[in-house]
C-alpha cells in the first residue's frame, strides 16, 4: 500500500494533519496556557488601579450616568464597579444576541495597512478574559473592525447610531434598533446602555486607549 501513489499521497495527507494540529492546535495551547483568564470584575479593578490610566470603562460608565441620568438610575442605580460588571456582561449578550458580529470583526490582522485602519495589530493576551469567550474575531466586514472602537466616539453618537444609523453615518446598510430604547435616542434601555457600554470597552485594556474629549467625560474622571 505504502508503495503505491495513493498510500503515498495518504501518508503525507495524515503527516500534513498532525502538523497543522501541532502548529495551530497544541503549541499556541502550550504557550498561553499559563496566563490567567481574567473574570470582568477583575478587568475593571486592573484599569482602575493602574496610575498611569487617564481614562478607563469605569470613567465611561460614570459618563453613561452623567448623560443619560434618569434611565441609567432606573435600571443601574448608581456608578458603581459592580453594576459596570454587569452592564459590560449583559452588553456583550446584546451584542450577539442582535447579530452585530455578523457584519463587524474583533481581530486586527498583520495584513493591508489594517494598523492604519483599525488600530494595533491584535494580540493573543487581549482575548485572556471572560468577555472573549468566545472570541468574536468574524470573517466579514461589512461594518468596520471593532477591536478599537471604544473611545473613538461619544455615548451620544453611539445611541443615535442604535437608534437610527443613517441620523450619525449617512451611507450606513445596518438596520434601526429602536427596542433598545424607551422612545428616543435620549432614553437608551438597560439593553441600550449596556450595548453602548461594551462598544466603549472595546480596546479599553490599551494604555494608548483614546476618548472623545467632551465636557461630560471630563467632568466624570
Amino acid at each position: 500500500m505504502f508503495e503505491s501513489k495513493s498510500g503515498v499521497l495518504l501518508v503525507a495527507g495524515l503527516g500534513f494533519f498532525l502538523l497543522a494540529f501541532l502548529s495551530n492546535g497544541l503549541v499556541p495551547w502550550l504557550m498561553y496556557a499559563h496566563l490567567k483568564e481574567l473574570t470582568v470584575e477583575e478587568m475593571i479593578q486592573e484599569q482602575v488601579q493602574n496610575p498611569m490610566r487617564g481614562f478607563t470603562i469605569l470613567t465611561q460608565f460614570k459618563a453613561l450616568h452623567t448623560e443619560y441620568k434618569e434611565p441609567f438610575e432606573k435600571y443601574y442605580g448608581q456608578p458603581t464597579e459592580a453594576n459596570c460588571a454587569k452592564a459590560l456582561r449583559l452588553g456583550r449578550k446584546v451584542y450577539v444576541a442582535e447579530g452585530c458580529w455578523h457584519c463587524h470583526s474583533q481581530f486586527v490582522r498583520p495584513v493591508s495597512n489594517e494598523e492604519q485602519r483599525f488600530g494595533p495589530v491584535a494580540k493573543s493576551s487581549e482575548y485572556q478574559n471572560e468577555l472573549q469567550r468566545p472570541v468574536l474575531f468574524g470573517t466579514r466586514r461589512v461594518g468596520p473592525d471593532l477591536s478599537r472602537e471604544g473611545g473613538r466616539r461619544s455615548n451620544d453618537w453611539h445611541a443615535v447610531h442604535f437608534f437610527r444609523p443613517r441620523d450619525a453615518s449617512p451611507r450606513s446598510v445596518m438596520p434601526d434598533y429602536p427596542w433598545l430604547f424607551d422612545g428616543d435616542p435620549g432614553q437608551p434601555n438597560e439593553r441600550g446602555l449596556a450595548l453602548i457600554l461594551y462598544m466603549q470597552w472595546l480596546g479599553s485594556w490599551l494604555d494608548s486607549y483614546p476618548y472623545y474629549d467632551d465636557a461630560d467625560l471630563r467632568a466624570s474622571r
